[in-house]
């Protein structure tokens, strides 16, 4: 599958390149032990709900494996519908609230 910004996943799994921490440091995150493929809607999913978590200053939430769990369902579930940056912001609305706050 591909987005904007390349290659995120094949038959063998997928990857996300990102950047952590200040010093900075440069990491892929690979997922391949889902069941079935990413389709490239879970991928943009997930890089809304990044970013947004990266601009409210909660991205600590994404060490909480249950909340990613919850989140990460939540996400994923629904149907492969228009992408557009308002069906975007609605996934990650509701991916937040089936999420909650987090146990920490």
């Amino acid at each position: 599958m591909y987005t904007l910004k390349g290659m995120v996943a094949d038959r063998d799994g997928g990857w996300l390149h990102m950047t952590l921490r200040d010093p900075y440091e440069d990491h892929q995150l690979r997922f391949d032990q889902h069941p079935r493929p990413y389709r490239a809607v879970d991928a943009l999913r997930l890089e809304a709900l990044l970013r947004r978590l990266t601009d409210e200053g909660r991205p600590r939430l994404l060490g909480d494996p249950e909340w990613v769990g919850r989140a990460a369902a939540s996400l994923a579930g629904g149907k492969n519908r228009w992408v557009t940056g308002g069906s975007l912001e609605q996934a990650v609305a509701e991916a937040l609230e089936a999420a909650g706050t987090g146990s920490s």
